[in-house]
């Protein structure tokens, strides 16, 4: 059975930014489950799995456009210490949740001097190209519960 829309796809992956290194893996890990054609993953990898099946593996580069989008210069933003909320120290590369007008949007740390911090709400790979080396485990139709509420 051939990946495509409204099909439950099964996959392991290990990202690599552009200069080879890795950013993340399912290996050692649970796989990917994810239903096709729901936008649940970036649109070059989506693109890359239609029409695949179970033992393919191959190795994509996505980039940005089809990927996690540019870089948003106004979500990197310097704030007073003060303004921080988490527990203890702040410390670059600490998580936090910022209230925007949107609504919560998870920042990153990316600087702590003197009575500022600097947070970074853009996706660690925004505006960057990547590869994806993939291997697809299992193809199943999705259930109708599955297309209804989604994967559980």
């Amino acid at each position: 059975m051939d990946i495509a829309n409204r099909r439950v796809g099964t996959l392991h992956f290990t990202l690599r930014d552009e200069d080879g290194r890795q950013i993340t893996s399912t290996r050692g890990h649970d796989p990917l489950v994810y239903i096709h054609g729901t936008g649940s993953i970036v649109r070059g990898l989506e693109e890359a799995l239609e029409g695949r099946s179970a033992g393919d593996r191959f190795e994509v580069t996505v980039v940005p456009e089809a990927g996690f989008g540019p870089r948003h210069p106004e979500l990197v933003q310097t704030l007073p210490r003060e303004a921080y909320t988490g527990t203890g120290e702040p410390a670059v590369g600490g998580r936090l949740e910022a209230q925007t007008a949107r609504g919560p949007l998870q920042v990153v740390i990316t600087a702590v001097e003197g009575d500022s911090i600097t947070v970074d709400g853009n996706n660690p790979l925004a505006g960057r190209p990547f590869v994806a080396e993939v291997e697809v485990v299992d193809v199943r139709l999705a259930t109708p519960e599955e297309l209804q509420f989604g994967l559980g």
